[in-house]
């Protein structure tokens, strides 16, 4: 296996998200059958560090185009380094796409001093709540950065609608499970939790023939 955090689990590499693919159609009595449907699920590992969450930032409440769109703009502007928001003005972020809201966001991230090194090297839940302390970053954006950004194998995104909804046609639910109730219906996956989220998103895609997550 990968490195270790605490007592955590870290995926660098597919034959990880292999080997939790396989615990999960094992131990439970759907992945098997999703597994089956989406075929071998995807790293999606990303970099970590401000400019990811800069991006995602820019990706709440638009659509992938749009988001796409203001990412490109900011790179070509260099504005996805806390120095170079710092120091832009209202004009410079506005012409790259961004809401006055969005600015703020941006801007209190590069204001927040968060030393993303040391958060590769931080437990979970004390990366979800220095990051959930800056004004625009909320649960959710949070445990998408421990998934895809540090590798977490035992992170979930409860409050995420693909995933409700994959959860909903994969068990077989009447409704879609609400932020806490699929928080709870996730615990039977750990210690591959983000492996679940993964096999989810893979099998929201073919239910429904969009994309889960940008």
């Amino acid at each position: 296996m990968g490195g270790e955090f605490v007592s955590e689990r870290i995926i660098t590499h597919e034959d990880h998200v292999a080997e939790g693919a396989a615990w999960l159609a094992q131990n439970t009595d759907h992945f098997a059958r999703l597994l089956e449907i989406t075929g071998p699920l995807p790293l999606r590992r990303t970099p970590d560090g401000f400019g990811q969450l800069c991006s995602a930032i820019v990706s709440q409440q638009v659509s992938t185009a749009s988001a796409r769109a203001i990412r490109g703009r900011l790179e070509a502007a260099d504005l996805m380094r806390a120095e170079t928001i710092a120091s832009a003005d209202d004009e410079a972020l506005r012409a790259c796409g961004l809401s006055r809201q969005k600015m703020r966001y941006l801007r209190a991230l590069a204001a927040s001093g968060i030393d993303f090194e040391r958060l590769r090297d931080a437990p979970t839940d004390e990366v979800v709540s220095t990051l959930t302390a800056v004004t625009g970053i909320g649960v959710w954006t949070a445990e998408i950065y421990a998934m895809f950004a540090l590798g977490r194998a035992d992170v979930f995104a409860p409050g995420d609608l693909a995933l409700q909804e994959g959860a909903r046609h994969l068990l077989g639910l009447e409704e879609r499970p609400k932020e806490r109730a699929l928080r709870e219906i996730a615990r039977q996956w750990s210690p591959w939790r983000a492996v679940a989220a993964r096999g989810l998103w893979e099998y929201y895609h073919h239910v429904k023939g969009r994309e889960g997550i940008l």
